[in-house]
């Protein structure tokens, strides 16, 4: 009787270390998953913001003179604009 009693504990044992062995494997696999899912969007996300900047580049030497009269619109309101928030303290 003591035997099957060490049998059956050795057996559950096992079986704990065999679950426990394959949680641990789906959690390596989800971790592994999902840095390849970041790694791919860091990489999108970088050929995106390269491709704006392109494209920014190329407008602006197409057309330097609405960029000078854009750039000045652009400051000119946001001073304004913080002038105003200033003068009515």
């Amino acid at each position: 009787m003591t035997q099957t009693v060490v049998e059956r504990t050795a057996q559950h044992i096992a079986e704990s270390v065999q679950q426990a062995s394959r949680a641990t494997s789906a959690v390596a696999d989800a971790i592994e998953d999902g840095v390849g899912v970041v790694r791919r969007a860091a990489k999108q996300g970088g050929d995106v913001a390269e491709e704006f900047l392109n494209d920014t580049t190329q407008r602006i030497q197409r057309h330097p003179v609405l960029t000078v009269a854009t750039t000045f619109a652009v400051g000119f309101a946001a001073g304004a604009l913080i002038g105003w928030m200033i003068k009515r303290r």
